[in-house]
């Protein structure tokens, strides 16, 4: 089965698709529909619900309550191994990015067949050349086949 990473920039399209500042949210809802459909297995590091939550709160206030007991609904499971931590910290340092935004590719490149699904531009830009990573407006499951 295929395996994602989604970092915050997508999980948050979830939440906010009507907003119209949010590109590519039908992109963020199939993946979703797909989780649902038990045609995609999600891993995600441990700072991943809080980082939404904090994103929702600073977006909509009053949607954050609701947004964090619906994905926390998912249960997701953690990638928290000492590995992740480590990985994360070298492409923290070498790519010049938030230890946050680099958690989520650590677990990528980690664990078994995951690749890491983002919206966020700038890390793309950093990171492609390592692997592992695909724009959410690129995805598709044969993208990561």
């Amino acid at each position: 089965m295929t395996r994602l990473v989604l970092d915050a920039s997508v999980i948050v399209k979830w939440i906010f698709a009507d907003r119209a500042e949010e590109s590519h949210s039908l992109q963020a809802l199939h993946i979703l529909r797909l989780i649902k459909e038990s045609r995609l297995e999600v891993v995600q590091p441990p700072h991943w619900l809080a980082e939404v939550a904090a994103v929702t709160v600073r977006l909509q206030p009053q949607r954050a309550a609701q947004a964090v007991s619906l994905l926390h609904v998912l249960e997701f499971p953690i990638a928290a191994a000492a590995e992740v931590y480590r990985k994360a910290c070298q492409l923290s340092a070498s790519l010049n990015q938030h230890l946050f935004d680099t958690l989520y590719h650590a677990v990528a490149l980690i664990e078994s067949s995951a690749t890491l699904v983002t919206a966020d531009e700038r890390y793309y830009r950093k990171a492609h050349k390592i692997g592992r990573i695909v724009r959410l407006r690129e995805f598709s499951l044969t993208s990561i086949e």
